[in-house]
C-alpha cells in the first residue's frame, strides 16, 4: 500500500495527545464471555485519507472497518474474512476485509453517497435499504489442500451496521454477539475519536465453556443463571459511553473494560495492534499482469498509455507501471 499522508496539522496534533491505537482482548464471567475493545482513531483517519472520503462516506466505511477489526477475534488460526453489504439504498454498500495478522482494508461500493437534503443526524439508516450482509471466511490451507471457503448471508434487518452484524451472528452462527462502534467528529468534520466494542457468549463444549483462565474451564451454569448473566451483560454493554467521544476526550480502554464490566470480573488476555493497511504492491500487480492470457497481455503492452496505471480498490493506492517492466 502507498500510505496516504494525513496533512491536517490540527488533526495530527490532536491525535498525538490520545492513547495509542490498539485492541484489548478480554474474557469475563470466568470465560462465559469474550470481548474486544478497539481504539481506532488513527485507524479511521488512515482509512479516510487513503480513499479521500467525505464525512458521510467516512461514517459508513469507518463503522464497517471498525466492525471488521473487531471480528479478527473470532478467527481461528491464520484466517482471512470479507464483510460485505449490498443494499438498494443510497449507500449501495461496502466490502471490507480483515486478516488475522492484524490488518483491515476495504472500500465503498459507491463513493460518493448521494444525498437529497442536509443531514440532520448521523443515523445512517436512511442510506441503507433492503439488501444483504455476508461474511466469507477463508481459512488457512493445510497440507497443500485448498481451504474450504464458507459464506453466510442474512437480510438487512436494522439498517445499522453494528446491529445487523450482531443479527448475522445470531442467525447464521447462533451465537449471542454484540457490536458497538463510534466515530466522533469536530465542527470542522475531522475524525477526532473512533472505537469499537465487541462481546460474545462463548460456546459450550461437553457442558463446559471453552475459555476461562489458562489451563482451566469454568463449569456451565444452570439455564436460569446463564440467561440472567446474559441479560446483565446486555445491560452493561448498553451502558457503554459513546466510544468516539470517549477516545476523543483522552479516555482509555482499561477504564471501559474494568469499569463497565466490573461485576463480571473481566481479565485482559491480549493486546493487539490493528491497522488499516493493504498488502498490495507494484511488484504484485506486475506478477498478476504477467500471468494474464497472452492475448490480454499483448493488448496491454500495445496500449497507448505508458506507464499503465493500476488502482487498488481496497486502499486506493495508484501504481504506475512502465510497459518495459512487464
Amino acid at each position: 500500500m502507498i500510505k496516504a499522508e494525513i496533512s491536517d496539522f490540527s488533526l495530527k496534533n490532536h491525535i498525538e495527545t490520545l492513547e495509542k491505537d490498539g485492541m484489548t482482548v478480554f474474557i469475563a464471567a470466568d470465560g462465559l464471555f469474550r470481548g474486544a475493545l478497539f481504539h481506532g482513531t488513527r485507524f479511521v483517519n488512515q482509512m479516510r485519507a487513503q480513499h479521500n472520503l467525505g464525512i458521510l462516506e467516512t461514517m459508513v466505511l469507518g463503522q464497517a472497518s471498525l466492525c471488521a477489526a473487531l471480528m479478527i477475534q473470532t478467527m481461528k488460526g491464520r484466517e482471512h474474512l470479507k464483510f460485505r453489504c449490498d443494499t438498494n439504498g443510497p449507500a449501495a454498500g461496502f466490502s471490507v476485509e480483515a486478516d488475522s495478522t492484524g490488518y483491515v482494508r476495504g472500500f465503498l461500493l459507491q463513493n460518493m453517497i448521494p444525498i437529497d437534503k442536509p443531514l440532520e443526524s448521523w443515523d445512517l439508516a436512511p442510506f441503507f435499504g433492503e439488501g444483504t450482509i455476508s461474511i466469507t471466511r477463508y481459512p488457512e490451507s493445510h497440507g497443500g489442500k485448498a481451504p474450504k471457503v464458507q459464506t453466510g448471508v442474512v437480510e438487512i434487518k436494522h439498517r445499522n451496521i453494528a446491529q445487523d452484524l450482531a443479527w448475522y451472528f445470531h442467525q447464521s452462527e447462533q451465537i449471542h454477539t454484540a457490536f458497538n462502534t463510534g466515530i466522533q467528529l469536530d465542527k470542522e468534520g475531522r475524525v477526532i475519536g473512533a472505537g469499537g466494542l465487541f462481546v460474545q457468549v462463548m460456546p459450550a463444549e461437553g457442558g463446559r465453556f471453552t475459555g476461562g483462565e489458562k489451563g482451566r474451564n469454568s463449569a456451565y451454569p444452570d439455564p436460569k443463571e446463564h440467561d440472567d448473566l446474559i441479560r446483565r451483560m446486555e445491560n452493561a454493554f448498553s451502558a457503554c459511553p459513546p466510544l468516539g467521544q470517549w477516545f476523543s476526550e483522552k479516555g482509555n480502554r482499561e477504564d471501559i473494560i474494568y469499569g463497565l464490566f466490573r461485576e463480571f470480573n473481566p481479565q485482559a488476555v491480549l493486546e493487539r495492534d490493528i491497522i488499516f493497511d493493504c498488502p498490495c504492491s507494484k511488484e504484485r500487480y506486475i506478477e498478476s499482469i504477467r500471468t494474464l492470457p497472452k492475448a490480454e497481455f499483448d493488448d496491454i503492452k500495445s496500449g497507448k498509455t505508458d506507464p499503465i496505471e493500476v488502482v487498488c480498490h481496497n486502499c486506493a493506492s495508484v501504481y504506475k507501471i512502465p510497459v518495459s517492466e512487464l
